[in-house]
């Protein structure tokens, strides 16, 4: 595959882990050890980046070996996410995941709304990858704009139903000049191997992980099978046909009759 360059960092791993919903700081790190991620994201929310000696998430994050990339979960619009994304980079963090979405139920993005804010993060400055719908144009204009990749969703947020608007990440995949980074729904080791399968740079997955009877454990297995993909994809799959093809030459027996 491709080298997966976001911004000016190049990242090994392509698992990337949020970090909401764990039962504890340790069970969060333990799963970032088990997973090999280089990167974690959370909710500015629910961290205390003026004092990383609490026992918040900042603790749980070796940030000489995984870097922080702050979402802006909680913004209904382009304006809360600014200001969200411009607290953060007071404490040193240009590192942003847009994420904006006023619907309460689903979780769904707002589309106006992030590309609103996406175009304004840009000219400031800011590393930005914004989470989107599944939909090919807005991906598009995204990266007209200059964002550093785009994050659009396999399924609803914590719905682990997996690939869900796989038609509409193919385009999307097809189409990308920037790295596309699967994120929201997949709930098993499967979905996530089977995004990078499908052209995929990365995932970012939490609630499969953080929700699982044993984190840690879940984390790894997640971990393995995006490394297996990415193996396979580099290994060069054979191409698929239509029709049967003999796995032994079909003339064999021809001395024997």
């Amino acid at each position: 595959m491709k080298k997966l360059i976001i911004g000016n960092k190049e990242y090994q791993s392509r698992l990337f882990l949020g970090t909401g919903k764990f039962a504890s700081t340790n069970d969060l790190r333990l799963a970032i050890d088990a997973s090999k991620t280089q990167l974690v994201t959370a909710a500015l929310r629910r961290v205390n980046l003026d004092n990383q000696d609490t026992d918040d998430i900042l603790s749980a994050i070796n940030q000489n070996k995984v870097d922080l990339m702050l979402n802006t979960s909680g913004a209904r619009n382009a304006v809360e996410a600014v200001k969200i994304a411009q607290f953060g980079r007071a404490a040193g963090c240009d590192l942003v995941k847009l994420e904006i979405h006023p619907d309460p139920n689903y979780l769904l993005p707002d589309p106006i709304e992030t590309y609103k804010a996406a175009k304004i993060l840009v000219e400031e400055g800011f590393t930005v990858l914004p989470y989107i719908n599944a939909d090919p144009v807005l991906a598009k204009r995204l990266e007209d704009v200059g964002v550093h990749a785009v994050m659009p969703l396999g399924a609803p947020i914590g719905t682990n139903k997996g690939l869900q608007t796989e038609a509409m990440l193919k385009i999307i995949i097809e189409q990308a000049n920037v790295p596309v980074v699967v994120d929201a729904g997949l709930g098993l080791p499967s979905h996530a191997a089977a995004a990078i399968e499908l052209g995929a740079d990365a995932v970012l997955v939490n609630t499969a992980i953080a929700a699982a009877g044993n984190s840690e454990m879940m984390a790894k297995a997640f971990a393995m099978a995006v490394e297996s993909a990415v193996l396979a994809i580099d290994a060069v799959p054979a191409v698929t046909s239509n029709k049967a093809n003999a796995t032994s030459p079909m003339n064999v027996f021809d001395d024997i009759i």
